[in-house]
Parts: C-alpha cells; sequence; structure tokens
C-alpha cells in the first residue's frame, strides 16, 4: 500500500509540473505516443512564469532525496542536458531547502549531550548550505584545546529523512522486480542488484560516523598534496547524526567567474580533477564517489597552481584488486584503438557471456568508436561515448556490473566538471599517460622489488619455522608416497583377482559346455542303442563335474 501511494505521489508531481514536456515523444512508439496524448495531465496547465529546468527541480525536490540525487548528477552533463535544464538542476547541488533551525540545535544537544552555549562559543541559527540529506550550520570553537578558537560547520542529518528514504527504497525495489520479472532486457541490466548497492549507498550516508572515518582516510591519502585538500573532522564533536569539522573559504568550483577573475589556470585545475579521480581509484582503490560541484571548491591561494578542496564524503567507492587490473587494461585498449583488446578483455572479467565471439564484438565496439575517435580528442565526450557502447553492448548481453556504478557515475561527474571549467580538456590525452605510468609501476621491477619489501618482514617472521614447515612437507610427501604405492600393490593384487575370477568364469564355461557335450553324446549313443557310446558319455560327464567341484 505505502508503495501505492508513493506511485501515485510521483504520478501527481509528473502531473503538477508537466514533466511530459521534457519527453521526446517524437523518439517514442506510436501506441506510447497516443496513450500520453489523451493522458489526463495533458489538461492540466502548466505552472506559469516557470520554464521547463525549474519545473524539473521542483518536481525532483518534492519527491525527496534520492531524486535530489538524481538531479545533482544531471547538472554536470551539460554535454548531454539542455543548457537551460542544467542551469536550475545547479541549484540542488547546495539550494535545497532547510529544516528548522530550532530541530538542528535540539538535534544537536540530543547527539552530543550538552547545550548549543557549552559547546560552542559562537554558532549561527542560519544555515549556511542546506542539502537533500543534511544541513550546515557555522560555529566556533571555545579557545582551549587542539583546535581552540577555531571556525567549524556543524552538520546535521534532516529529521525523519530515514522514512522517505526508505520508502522510495521500496518502491525502486518494487519496481525492479517488476523490470526483471517481464523483461530480459531489463534482467540484463541488474536492477535489483543496482537498488541494493544505492541502498547500501544511501544509508552510508545517513552516518555521519562514517562519513568522518571516510573524510579522515582520504586527508590521511591526500597529506601534503597539492592536488587535494579535505577538512580535518573533529572526532569529539561527531556522532551519527552531528558531525563537526574545519571550515574551508574556498571558491565553489562551479564559479567559474571568479575563478577567472583571480586569474586561475583553468588548464592545470581542469586537468588536476582528471588527475585527482586516477590518483584516488588505481593508488588508493578509494575514491570521493559524490564529487558534484556543490562538493567541490578550489583554495584561494596560489591560482596559478590551484588545489581543490573537497567535502562531504559520505559516499565513496572501492574496487578489487582483480577489477582494477580489467579496467586499467580496458580504458588503454580503448585509449589504443584496440578493439580487439577490448572485446577480449570484456569476456576474460566476465562482463559479457563467454560464449561472445570476439571478432563480432570487436567489431560492433569499432563501428561506435572509429567515427568518434575522427573527431579532435577535445570534442570527445566520454559519457556519449559510454552511453553508445552501453547501446552497442545490448546485443552482447552485456550486464551491469554493480561494483562499477559508482566509478562510472564519477567519472561522468569528473568529465563534465572539467569541461566546465575548461572546455578543450583532453579527457584522453590525460588520462592514458597516468594509466600508462600505474600499469608501468604495477608490474615493472620497481614493482616486484616493492612487493619483496613488503613481503620480507613476514617471511623474516617465519624464518625459524621454515625447518619443520620443511620436514613436515616432506613427512607429508613420505607418507603420500607409502599411500601411493599401497595403493598401487593394492591396485595390483585386485587386478590379479580379477583375473583369476576371469580365468574361474571362462573354467566354469569350458566344463558347462563340455558336459552339455557330454549329455548329448550320452543321450545320442542311447538312442542309436550304442552302450560304449553311452558308456564314455557318463564317464565324461563325471570328469567335468569333478573339475567343476574342484
Amino acid at each position: 500500500m505505502a508503495n501505492f501511494w508513493r506511485l501515485w505521489k510521483i504520478l501527481f508531481v509528473f502531473t503538477r509540473y508537466r514533466l511530459d514536456d521534457l519527453v521526446p515523444m517524437d523518439q517514442l512508439p506510436l501506441s506510447l505516443r497516443l496513450l500520453l496524448w489523451i493522458a489526463p495531465w495533458r489538461f492540466y496547465p502548466a505552472p506559469k512564469n516557470l520554464n521547463r529546468g525549474a519545473r524539473l527541480r521542483l518536481a525532483l525536490e518534492a519527491l525527496g532525496p534520492i531524486f535530489i540525487k538524481f538531479g545533482q548528477i544531471l547538472s554536470t552533463r551539460p554535454d548531454l542536458i539542455p543548457e537551460d535544464i542544467v542551469k536550475e538542476l545547479k541549484r540542488l547541488q547546495d539550494d535545497v531547502p532547510p529544516f528548522s533551525s530550532k530541530v538542528a540545535m535540539t538535534l544537536i544537544e540530543e547527539q552530543l549531550g550538552q547545550k548549543i552555549s557549552t559547546l560552542f562559543a559562537e554558532f549561527s541559527a542560519e544555515p549556511l548550505a542546506s542539502a537533500s540529506i543534511a544541513q550546515v550550520h557555522v560555529a566556533r570553537l571555545f579557545a582551549e584545546g587542539s583546535a581552540a578558537g577555531k571556525e567549524v560547520v556543524v552538520k546535521v542529518v534532516r529529521p525523519g529523512i530515514e522514512k522517505t528514504i526508505e520508502r522510495d527504497l521500496q518502491l525502486l525495489e518494487f519496481m525492479a522486480a517488476l523490470v526483471v520479472r517481464y523483461s530480459a532486457e531489463g534482467r540484463r541490466l541488474k536492477p535489483q542488484e543496482v537498488v541494493e548497492d544505492y541502498r547500501h549507498t544511501i544509508y552510508g550516508e545517513l552516518n555521519l560516523q562514517i562519513e568522518a572515518s571516510n573524510a579522515t582516510q582520504l586527508r590521511r591519502n591526500f597529506s601534503d598534496s597539492e592536488l587535494l585538500y579535505f577538512p580535518e573532522v573533529y572526532w569529539e564533536y561527531t556522532r551519527k547524526k552531528v558531525m563537526v569539522s574545519e571550515r574551508i573559504f574556498g571558491i565553489p568550483v562551479a564559479d567559474v567567474d571568479q575563478l577567472y577573475a583571480q586569474n586561475t589556470n583553468m588548464k592545470i585545475l581542469a586537468e588536476r580533477g582528471v588527475e585527482i579521480f586516477f590518483t584516488q581509484v588505481f593508488r588508493d582503490s578509494f575514491f570521493h564517489a559524490d564529487m558534484h560541484p556543490g562538493n567541490i571548491f578550489v583554495a584561494r591561494e596560489h591560482p596559478e597552481n590551484p588545489q581543490y578542496i573537497a567535502i562531504d564524503c559520505g559516499i565513496v567507492g572501492s574496487l578489487t584488486e582483480e577489477d582494477l587490473h580489467y579496467l586499467a587494461m580496458n580504458l588503454l585498449a580503448f585509449f589504443n584503438q584496440d578493439y580487439h583488446q577490448v572485446a577480449q578483455l570484456h569476456v576474460d572479467s566476465g562482463w559479457v557471456p563467454p560464449s561472445t565471439k570476439v571478432h563480432e564484438f570487436a567489431a560492433a565496439i569499432r563501428s561506435v568508436c572509429e567515427p568518434i575517435f575522427e573527431k579532435p580528442l577535445a570534442e570527445i565526450s566520454f559519457g556519449q561515448v559510454l552511453i553508445q557502447l552501453f547501446s552497442t553492448a545490448r546485443r552482447f548481453n552485456m550486464e551491469v556490473q554493480p561494483q562499477l556504478v559508482l566509478l562510472q557515475k564519477t567519472l561522468l561527474n569528473i568529465e563534465g566538471l572539467g569541461r566546465q571549467l575548461y572546455p578543450e580538456l583532453d579527457l584522453w590525452s590525460t588520462a592514458k599517460p597516468y594509466l600508462e605510468r600505474w600499469m608501468r609501476d604495477r608490474f615493472g621491477p620497481k614493482a616486484a622489488w616493492k612487493e619483496f619489501k613488503r613481503q620480507l618482514p613476514s617471511w623474516v617472521e617465519k624464518a625459524p619455522q621454515i625447518p619443520s614447515l620443511v620436514h613436515g612437507a616432506l613427512s607429508r610427501l613420505n607418507h603420500l608416497d607409502e599411500n601411493q604405492l599401497l595403493m598401487q600393490q593394492q591396485m595390483r593384487e585386485l587386478g590379479l583377482a580379477l583375473t583369476q575370477q576371469r580365468q574361474q568364469k571362462r573354467h566354469q564355461t569350458l566344463g558347462t559346455l563340455t558336459l552339455a557335450s557330454g549329455l548329448f553324446a550320452w543321450w545320442q549313443a542311447y538312442a542309436l542303442a550304442i552302450p560304449e557310446l553311452a558308456g564314455l558319455g557318463i564317464t565324461g560327464i563325471g570328469i567335468v563335474w569333478l573339475l567343476l567341484k574342484a
């Protein structure tokens, strides 16, 4: 019933904001176009003084955090979404309507067990920013302790948000189950696994202690880095629904005018965004997976050598060693236009069925990519390439890999952000040298020496045990040899017994035939009244009988 009412609300919002105007009617089947044309909402007037982007933004806000997240992702894709819609969706990044400051202060006091006045020397009741999951307030710590007098931000989870998210997730699970049940194409996309992965991700965002631990790890990974800075988390003020961290004063990365005003090197800034992504993925296998413009700032210091600042670390991603290897090999093969290698790697990694004909798959990939590579590299959108590749791969039953969904989303965010900053960004030439260097470092002599040094302490620790381990192994080997000899002897005895049994059966068969022959001869002699022959036959029967008894 809850799913029914939620679905009803979605249809109501769809109708209220006339989102059918966003549907490309000319690309739909005729039957579906007729159905939409006679739908009741066609007679419902669109809101006045609201363009289509504003109507979409308001609809997403009305539907809650999961839909707001979707809008945030769309806002970073000006190459896929019309400019007027992108402009409105950008407001979802940090301009979501806030909740009551009084409620926020009460929740902070409940979580930290003290009054606001005893926790902070100063506290601003007016929210600094408000997002889909939480909002933040500015405060200042007292003038004692390790963080004496520092200005901080206090992040508070929206009250009651869990119920809204759970209701939306249940609806998504219901819809995913329908897709799996009634659509073979839908099953290929693994919607249930994707929804389950998103459930894990979104609930991770609701626990600010998880976000704090993510931020601490990312800060450690980029300590003293010129590329990226993460604010410090103050753990003594952090709980499940409240987190306190260092306040930063960077320029929002979407404020391009302000970046130009301070003469920021936009080319370096865009390229460093790509380098940060590949560093997090391939060096650390731990990456910030919510890098929309609302979470990214640029330090005001050294505009000629710009540094990023990242906040909101609630969503992070990680890949296995095997996934990292196949991903790097795929990207390098793709950059080198080696389509046969791309196809073979997809088979080897299990991303397409093992029965896939590699040469046919490679030909399909080539047909998509060759026209794209005819363009200047700076004009190639990786997002467009991915969309066309996924469309082509349907014919080869390529399945969605849930563990790669966050990675794909993050890469699309990074590319969209980079092209906003520097439209001439060449993702290919920026990423390719890094991947080649990573592969060289991973499998070259330096990597082997590094692995040797990493394993050496463990080997030294186990060195005293080596003689006993070797003795035990040799003992087991000796026992194994004895067992093999015993088994071979038993097999020989078994073979001898079988041979004797076969010989006995042959004797029995021969005796039976001889007995039958004797009986026949005796009967013939008796019938012909030749007593001598009859006696010979009886004698033969007796001899055979004695042989059989023996």
